[in-house]
């Protein structure tokens, strides 16, 4: 039975960090549970993308995890299947795609470690800054798949970046928090992979290890005191 790229993106981050423990597609939920799950987060959650979603709720010491993506984006990913090649016509779906699985997988790892915290801040902005850490080395993978070297150009990387961090307007959000999130998580990411480029296999992955067991206070100090050489 052929994978799912669902499946294939969970199990590649499972291999880097830990298992998870569940198969998070199925907590994958249709158009009228979003619609549902986004009337109880209330006001500022109706800024947030239409097309790809997750949404958390703690009862006790259980965690509920729902995962929603619109039809659009699921059949721009059919059409343009980035297994088959990464371009402009499925990079940014494959963006969206990539962080809401990551959303869940660390949300739940982290529940488990003992975190309870999920309606903080500090909890909402650690989950994006690792979804955008995550996804621009699983974009690098992409790429770098479909090179004869295997090996990821400088116009790649640009390329990739540009995409992931240069496109995204946090200041377009109204809600004072959540432009305030999106542009730091966004800066601190741009910055912190820049300095994972400098890095050779092993130690980029002992290294993301390491940084996502931190809390978002200690991955955003270490960032900020990275070598202004790797700034972007």
């Amino acid at each position: 039975m052929n994978e799912t790229l669902f499946s294939q993106i969970q199990r590649l981050f499972e291999r880097t960090y830990a298992q998870v423990g569940v198969n998070l597609e199925d907590c994958l939920i249709d158009r009228q549970r979003c619609a549902q799950l986004s009337i109880l987060a209330g006001r500022s959650a109706r800024e947030l993308s239409e097309l790809a979603r997750t949404f958390l709720r703690r009862t006790g010491d259980r965690l509920y995890v729902g995962i929603y993506y619109s039809r659009w984006l699921i059949e721009q990913l059919e059409r343009h299947d980035p297994r088959a090649g990464l371009s402009d016509r499925n990079i940014r779906s494959l963006i969206m795609f990539v962080e809401e699985i990551d959303h869940a997988l660390h949300a739940a790892l982290q529940f488990k470690n003992g975190a309870r915290e999920i309606g903080s801040e500090d909890f909402s902005r650690n989950l994006e800054l690792q979804a955008q850490v995550d996804t621009y080395l699983v974009l690098l993978l992409f790429v770098a798949f479909f090179r004869k070297t295997q090996r990821v150009s400088k116009t790649d990387r640009r390329w990739l970046r540009f995409h992931l961090f240069a496109r995204n307007c946090p200041g377009a959000f109204h809600d004072a928090n959540l432009r305030g999130r999106y542009l730091e998580t966004t800066e601190l990411a741009a910055t912190y992979t820049r300095y994972l480029d400098t890095l050779n296999g092993m130690r980029r992955l002992d290294e993301i290890r390491r940084f996502r067991s931190l809390d978002y206070a200690s991955k955003k100090a270490q960032i900020l005191a990275l070598p202004s050489r790797t700034l972007p």
